[in-house]
C-alpha cells in the first residue's frame, strides 16, 4: 500500500524516519511532505494514489475526498475530527481514525493555568486580592478523557466538582462528581470547563440563553472547540458584568482573529491562540499514536476508528 503524511506533525524529520520504518519494512512505501498546505488543487495532488492519507488540523475537505478512489484510510493526527469531510468519506466508504488522548495532559494543564491567571493575574501583577480554587465549585461540561483529567487536576487543589455529561460516568462518580443537569450547573460553578467534541449536537451548545444562565462571579474556560459558545454573546456579558472572566483557547475560526472579532475587547478575557494541544510532549505523543494507526490497519488490526 501507499501511505502518505500529507502536512508536517510538528517534530523532527528523526522522528518520522523511525516512526516510519516499520511501515516500509513492511513493503509498504511512505511519502512525507514536510511543508502544510489548504489549497484544494495541492492537496488533491498530495492524496492521489493513497491508500492512507495521514494529516493533523488542517481542513481535508468533501472536495478533495471525492476525488479520492483508492483511500482506505484518513488517519487524523488529531483528537477532533471536525476538519474532515466524514459524510463525503463515509459515502465512498473510507474508515478515519483519530489519534484520541494524546493532549489530554496538555489540554487539562492549560485550564488550570487560565484559570490561575484568571484568579491571581499573575501576568499583569495585579495588585489586588486574588482567588483561591480550594473549595471552589468546579462544572465540568463533558466528562470524557480530557473533562476526567481536568477534573482529577481541580480536584488536587481541593475544588469541589459537578458535572454534566449525557452520560454518566463510573470513573467520575468514583471521584466524587456529582452529575447534574446543565443549569444547574451553570447557576452553582465558580469556574466552568467545557469539554465537548464539536458536531451538530454541540454547535452554539452554550448560546445566549443558556450563557445568561452562568452565575455572574463565576469564570468561563474552553479550551475544546470555539463554535460551542455564542462567543459573540460571550463578550458582551463579559462587557456588562454579568460574568466575571473567561479564558479562551478556541474560538469561530482558527487564529489570527479578525480586528472586530468581539472577545479581543471583552473584558476579563484571556485569550490564547489555540495551543492547548501544543506541547513538545504532545506533539510526540500525537505522532507515535498516529503512526501505530497506520500500522495497525496496514496488518488489518484498525485502532481508533471512528466510522
Amino acid at each position: 500500500m501507499k501511505v502518505k503524511l500529507i502536512e508536517p506533525l510538528n517534530v523532527s524529520k528523526k522522528l518520522i524516519e523511525e516512526l516510519s520504518k516499520p511501515i516500509k519494512d513492511m513493503g509498504h512505501e511512505f511519502v512525507y511532505y514536510d511543508e502544510k498546505t489548504t489549497e484544494t488543487d495541492e492537496l488533491i495532488e498530495r492524496s492521489k494514489d493513497a491508500d492512507i492519507v495521514m494529516i493533523a488540523n488542517n481542513p481535508y475537505p468533501a472536495e478533495v475526498v471525492s476525488e479520492m478512489d483508492d483511500l482506505k484510510l484518513i488517519n487524523v493526527a488529531f483528537t477532533g475530527v471536525d476538519h474532515v469531510a466524514v459524510d463525503e468519506a463515509k459515502k465512498k466508504d473510507i474508515k478515519i481514525a483519530n489519534a484520541a488522548g494524546y493532549s489530554d495532559t496538555s489540554v487539562s494543564e492549560l485550564v488550570i493555568g487560565l484559570t490561575l491567571e484568571l484568579y491571581r493575574q499573575m501576568g499583569i501583577s495585579h495588585p489586588g486580592k486574588g482567588m483561591e480554587i480550594k473549595d471552589k465549585t468546579v462544572g465540568i461540561i463533558g466528562t470524557g478523557k480530557i473533562g476526567i483529567r481536568t477534573a482529577k487536576l481541580f480536584h488536587a487543589f481541593g475544588a469541589n466538582l459537578i458535572a454534566y455529561n449525557r452520560t454518566e460516568k463510573d470513573e467520575a462518580k468514583e471521584m466524587g462528581i456529582s452529575y447534574v443537569e446543565l443549569d444547574e450547573l451553570l447557576a452553582k460553578s465558580d469556574i466552568i470547563s467545557i469539554h465537548l467534541p464539536l458536531n451538530d449536537n454541540t454547535r452554539d451548545f452554550l448560546n445566549k440563553e443558556k450563557l445568561e444562565k452562568i452565575n455572574k462571579d463565576a469564570i468561563l474556560i474552553n479550551c475544546a472547540r470555539g463554535p460551542i459558545i455564542d462567543n459573540k454573546a460571550l463578550a458582551d456579558l463579559l462587557n456588562d458584568g454579568k460574568i466575571s472572566g473567561a479564558g479562551i483557547d478556541v474560538f469561530d475560526m482558527e487564529p489570527p482573529l479578525p480586528k472586530d472579532y468581539p472577545l479581543l475587547y471583552a473584558q476579563n478575557a484571556i485569550l490564547t491562540p489555540h495551543i492547548a494541544y501544543l506541547t513538545e510532549e504532545s506533539m510526540i505523543r500525537r505522532a507515535e499514536i498516529a503512526f501505530d494507526n497506520t500500522i495497525s490497519f496496514l496488518k488489518d488490526e484498525p485502532k481508533n476508528l471512528i466510522n
